[in-house]
């Protein structure tokens, strides 16, 4: 295997690090890739986080993999980069320096903008090693979601992963327009985009679902070593085919009652929206019966904010 001029052999373990650009200080910035191989040939796993720099929950969740030896593989390769959006993650921002989404701008170009230049070369030069892909993120902003992952509808290859990754939820999604998803399904590798938690912040709870899943999924392809014990959960993941968004109908601040996860019927409340000067009061209930997977932690709203996600169809 050689990945951005290094060649790495059967059984070895390396770090390379992936540098495009300096920060206007003129200080490097590098992007460590980890890479294990086993002796026994087989699959190539590459695990990203942090495509979006204030996603902390994903970043934790690949640190554990490498320092608990979870991505040394029994066969073939587990590549790890636990922070693809060093730029963001320096700033705590969701975005590159020059304003732009990585996970918007796939598969870059050349000599586009910095954002698109690192999807450009991460597209290019790491990217068609991978047989599969695991791709962690959390809510943006205040929106907390259940631990979950996204599947485009249709797609039976990364439906059947997910069920052996085995989150609580699997949430059928269309990709986004030049998204890392969409640019994994145009190459015809299987990806899986798992979400939990929300950003500035770790959950320990949502972080176990991640490093767990990824547990199974090394387990499945013969890839996890025997000294791990294979996590197990109660139920097998909700299959959620369609869902919607409960946005809010007045400003003002938000009380919730319905955690993520929960079950609701329809007409139960999940909310109130009071006015700072207690003249105002608005109930907000469950318009179906459905799974609560995101909820708005924010204290605050304006009138159109998405406060709750909540399943409409599920098998």
């Amino acid at each position: 295997m050689k990945i951005l001029g290094e060649n790495i052999a059967l059984g070895e373990s390396k770090t390379i690090l992936f540098n495009i650009a300096k920060l206007y200080t003129a200080t490097n910035v590098e992007i460590p890739i980890i890479i294990e191989r086993a002796q026994k040939p087989g699959p190539t796993i590459l695990i990203t986080a942090g495509i979006h720099g204030d996603e902390i929950n994903g970043v934790e969740i690949v640190r554990q993999l490498i320092a608990k030896k979870i991505n040394k593989p029994k066969k073939g390769t587990v590549i790890c980069i636990p922070i693809l959006n060093v730029f963001g993650f320096l700033s705590m921002s969701r975005q590159f320096p020059d304003g732009h989404d990585l996970n918007r701008v796939f598969p870059g170009t050349k000599k586009g903008s910095l954002a698109s230049r690192v999807a450009h070369h991460f597209t290019t030069e790491i990217l068609p090693h991978a047989d599969y892909c695991l791709d962690f993120h959390t809510g943006g902003a205040s929106r907390f979601n259940a631990a979950q992952i996204r599947v485009t509808p249709n797609d039976y290859v990364a439906l059947k992963y997910a069920k052996v990754f085995n989150a609580p939820f699997i949430v059928m999604s269309k990709t986004l327009e030049k998204s890392y998803r969409q640019t994994c399904l145009k190459m015809g590798t299987p990806s899986l985009l798992f979400e939990g938690g929300k950003s500035l912040s770790c959950d320990r709870d949502i972080i176990e679902y991640g490093v767990h899943g990824v547990m199974r999924f090394l387990d499945h392809f013969a890839m996890l070593q025997h000294k791990f014990k294979i996590p197990t959960q109660e139920h097998n993941p909700v299959v959620i085919e369609k869902s919607t968004w409960i946005r809010a109908h007045k400003s003002g601040l938000l009380h919730t009652k319905a955690n993520c996860n929960k079950f609701v019927q329809k007409g139960d409340i999940l909310a109130s929206i009071t006015d700072p000067y207690g003249e105002m009061k608005v109930r907000v209930k469950a318009p179906n019966d459905g799974y609560i997977i995101n909820v708005n932690q924010s204290p605050i709203v304006h009138q159109g904010d998405a406060i709750f996600h909540i399943s409409t169809l599920v098998s």
